[in-house]
């Protein structure tokens, strides 16, 4: 992790290079959150899962929608390049689209030392995913606009 003093505007030039270079991979498939007891994990955990996290009483996975009837996000992936500093960028792209687009996100980090080391699932409500995708391709033609 990169400890810096930066100015916004350094700031914001450096994290619009980071999303442009970064890769970034929108899944087809809607999905949802599923929950369940911790002790029933062996059980009810699904290969297709994106994700585990819990809590000390539940454990949480993101899977395919497939007929849930919750709440139902559209989910896109980072992939960073290594040698960038990519710190503040959850922050940075959160509040962007929570002011440009009236929504929050979730954001569920990973390690692929493979490829790169941490990766960003992201998901937003169905009904914005449009825009949140086009507001993303926007950034990345306005650092492109900009080098």
């Amino acid at each position: 992790m990169y400890i810096s003093k930066e100015t916004d505007e350094q700031i914001q030039l450096r994290l619009l290079r980071v999303l442009a270079l970064a890769e970034i991979k929108i899944y087809e498939e809607e999905y949802a959150f599923e929950e369940f007891a911790k002790e029933e994990f062996a059980l009810k955990a699904k290969s297709e899962a994106l994700a585990f996290v819990r809590d000390e009483e539940v454990w949480s996975q993101i899977v395919p929608s497939k007929g849930l009837t919750k709440q139902r996000y559209k989910i896109f992936k980072f992939y960073f390049k290594e040698i960038l500093d990519n710190s503040g960028f959850i922050g940075w792209l959160a509040t962007h689209l929570k002011c440009k687009i009236g929504t929050g996100v979730f954001v569920i980090c990973g390690q692929n030392s493979n490829y790169g080391g941490i990766y960003d699932y992201w998901g937003c409500p169905i009904e914005v995913a449009e825009s949140v995708i086009k507001e993303i391709e926007n950034l990345v033609d306005k650092y492109d606009r900009n080098k």
